[in-house]
């Protein structure tokens, strides 16, 4: 599925199937007999040629429902081919949307097979981070000197810190799994769009896997080292004594690096479907995922955004549920642990069904860049009726 193309061509102009319309008055040219004229309407008009005016006060006959305008050629067009779950060409946002779930349910197998191992044992490992982060939180909290008058009150706060702590300093840890795994369905979604399916031990022999272990890495660092450098600044500037400068550099910077992720997270978007389907070295590949994004940047960050969105609330339907569950085990038993264990099977759930549901958008996303800049629908077009 490459092309050889990388420069911000526009999509080819469609041509009528059918060809331009003979010249009529080119002499031995054969004049088709006239249509059947609406009703009550001139009979004797040659086909193109304009019909006598109506008499004065006579209102002319209106034409029929989805005819053409008098003297137009009439209006065709060729039906898209669709092989699998979407028509080969540019698609709408409901039609991204709707062929994520076609995708989904075309081979269920891989979509959540696939997607639940992965994430079961991404979540597991978190979660063994996550109790031995909150720990070390919660030890250092309990050193600290705590009015004895407040001591329940202080217990309970150190909980919730070192939970919540624990928490948001592991989360970023399931960033290259979802990338990784994104791009692993993604291979199954390019399937579906021929109408083929793809077995799963097919998606693992793949060995530019490594590619997106290397991106999403890359995806973990580098919002790490622009935070650092936000937080090291802020820092800096409030032990030199400049707490104006400290808070502006806080709110205004802190701005700019939100705008700044957002960006990096819309141009590289079409990263992972490009490292797998495409037979290229890493750089380059990343490159040419970049200029892909030239001109489509709204659009793909919109239909991103929406659809985060929706998988958001999706899985907070599994994670408000456990999360409620958690509290009432801890309230019940004293322990805390049990509180991330029961988390971690909501955030499982949820996690599967998010991160599916994102691969397959991304990859149609992916797929409708290239038909709209490169013409890939005839390449797929090709391929479906090659392998059928």
């Amino acid at each position: 599925m490459t092309s050889p193309q990388d420069d911000g061509s526009g999509p080819a102009s469609w041509a009528h199937p059918a060809g331009p319309p003979a010249d009529s008055s080119a002499p031995g040219a054969a004049v088709p007999p006239p249509p059947p004229g609406p009703p009550g309407g001139p009979q004797g008009a040659a086909w193109g040629q304009p019909s006598a005016p109506p008499a004065w006060g006579q209102p002319s006959a209106p034409p029929a429902w989805g005819a053409p305008p008098p003297g137009a050629a009439p209006a065709w067009h060729l039906p898209a081919l669709q092989p699998g779950i979407i028509p080969l060409r540019p698609l709408g946002l409901g039609e991204v949307l709707d062929g994520a779930i076609r995708a989904v349910r075309a081979n269920p197998a891989v979509m959540f097979g696939l997607s639940a191992v992965v994430v079961t044992v991404a979540v597991a490992l978190q979660t063994l981070v996550q109790l031995y982060v909150s720990g070390l939180i919660g030890a250092a909290l309990s050193d600290l000197e705590l009015d004895s008058t407040m001591a329940s009150t202080d217990a309970a706060l150190v909980e919730m810190l070192s939970t919540s702590g624990g928490q948001a300093l592991t989360v970023p840890l399931l960033v290259p799994v979802t990338s990784v795994l994104t791009g692993l369905l993604i291979v199954s979604v390019s399937r579906s769009v021929l109408g083929q399916r793809v077995a799963l031990r097919e998606v693992w022999r793949t060995r530019r896997v490594w590619l997106l272990v290397g991106f999403g890495l890359l995806q973990l660092v580098v919002p790490f080292l622009l935070v650092l450098a936000w937080g090291g600044g802020v820092a800096a500037l409030a032990a030199a004594g400049a707490g104006e400068a400290a808070l502006a550099v806080a709110l205004l910077g802190g701005g700019a690096l939100l705008v700044v992720l957002v960006w990096l997270t819309a141009r590289t978007l079409l990263v992972p479907p490009a490292l797998m389907l495409e037979g290229r070295r890493f750089w380059p590949t990343v490159a040419r995922a970049w200029r892909l994004t030239r001109g489509s940047f709204w659009r793909l960050l919109g239909i991103y955004l929406l659809s985060n969105l929706l998988v958001s609330v999706l899985m907070y339907l599994f994670i408000v549920p456990a999360a409620v569950v958690a509290g009432l085990v801890t309230a019940a038993s004293g322990s805390d642990d049990l509180t991330v264990l029961v988390s971690a099977l909501g955030q499982v759930v949820g996690l599967t069904l998010s991160t599916t549901f994102l691969a397959a958008v991304v990859a149609l996303l992916y797929i409708d860049v290239r038909i709209r800049r490169e013409g890939l629908d005839l390449e797929l077009a090709r391929a479906a009726t090659g392998a059928a």
